[in-house]
């Protein structure tokens, strides 16, 4: 029986728990593997699953061990069958069609912030996806919880993203952005300068989430009204979900999530200046987030806004998230047409330059 690729199972695995919400311990399990015997030749790493001293190297354990002998056997590691054969039921057929329109995801994080793996990881598994593009939107400076990005390292991003796109598989690329904070009075925390040159600018409210109603709305309505702004990021800002004590999200460095209640704003006013504006709500995919819910994503379809359905990822497997996304904006009756990354890239970045920048 032919050997199959072990790195690719660990790394599929690694996916697989990642897109299942699994805690991080797991999840770094079987990704620390795979980095660390990716660059064994074929025979050594043949020889030493024979020999048994796999787990001689830092980062490789018992379980990640034994599914390497079984892919080199040529067999399906129990482990990937198991998570193969739970992963859930399909998307309803209006879901499944929104979410194979989609072309690309517009809010994505990599370990230049707080996400858990580096960027051309994230840009293979969209690969993987069939995306043609991915959104890098990494966090501003002032979100310091988040390893949020300075100026100079946001220009050093840049650069980075330009060289890698060099090297990536023809017919997709990645697209520069921020998720930049909507500060207290409503300016976006980066330099003109510098979001001019990106892409794709999403906007989200991080803190002062209690602020009463008419000081977020004006907060909320002076962002919309930015040019560099393009998406209105996670609107609400609330928690539904809780996880288990001391787990974070795989790839969510500095996070612990809790519940939390939406903020309060004038939705209608914030909604009708969006539509105005030309900007998109984002549908924020995170099974944590569910942001906004169903009775903002009618009000916001009502009030003629596009949408970004978006996974707000920090690791390769939550970019499979999307399906959620569109299972909530299926049940509101939203039309592909709509939202914008159903676009190729070129019509995306078509409609983000017609905000003036």
């Amino acid at each position: 029986m032919a050997a199959r690729d072990a790195i690719a199972d660990l790394r599929q695995i690694a996916f697989l728990l990642e897109r299942a919400n699994e805690a991080t311990f797991r999840v770094r399990a079987f990704r620390s593997a795979a980095n660390a015997l990716g660059a064994l030749p074929g025979a050594e790493l043949a020889a030493r699953a024979e020999a048994g001293t796999l787990t001689e190297f830092a980062g490789v354990g018992e379980v990640t061990a034994r599914c390497v002998a079984e892919s080199l056997r040529g067999e399906e590691p129990v482990y990937l069958r198991r998570l193969l054969a739970t992963e859930g039921t399909d998307l309803d057929e209006a879901a499944a069609a929104l979410r194979a329109a989609l072309r690309g995801d517009c809010h994505t994080h990599s370990d230049w912030s707080d996400g858990g793996s580096p960027i051309e990881e994230m840009a293979l598994a969209a690969v993987g996806l069939g995306h043609e593009y991915l959104v890098l939107t990494d966090h501003s400076p002032r979100l310091t919880v988040a390893n949020g990005l300075s100026p100079e390292r946001l220009g050093r991003q840049l650069d980075h993203v330009a060289a890698l796109n060099a090297a990536l598989p023809e017919g997709f690329r990645i697209l520069t952005g921020i998720e930049v904070d909507i500060l207290a009075d409503g300016s976006l925390d980066q330099s003109d300068e510098l979001l001019a040159r990106l892409d794709v600018v999403v906007g989200s409210v991080h803190s002062g989430l209690k602020d009463d109603s008419a000081k977020m709305t004006r907060r909320m309505l002076r962002a919309v009204e930015n040019p560099h702004l393009d998406i209105l990021g996670h609107c609400t800002g609330r928690m539904v979900a809780k996880r288990p004590p001391g787990v974070t999200g795989p790839g969510d460095r500095g996070h612990r999530t809790r519940s939390r209640p939406e903020s309060s704003f004038d939705a209608a006013a914030v909604f009708a200046a969006c539509a105005e504006h030309g900007k998109a709500v984002e549908i924020n995919s995170r099974p944590e987030r569910q942001d906004p819910p169903k009775r903002l994503i009618r009000l916001a379809l009502e009030a003629g806004c596009l949408f970004a359905i978006n996974t707000d990822g920090h690791a390769p497997g939550q970019l499979d998230w999307q399906r959620y996304g569109c299972e909530r904006a299926a049940l509101c009756g939203v039309p592909a047409d709509r939202v914008v990354n159903t676009w190729g890239a070129d019509e995306l970045l078509k409609w983000t330059a017609t905000h003036d920048r």
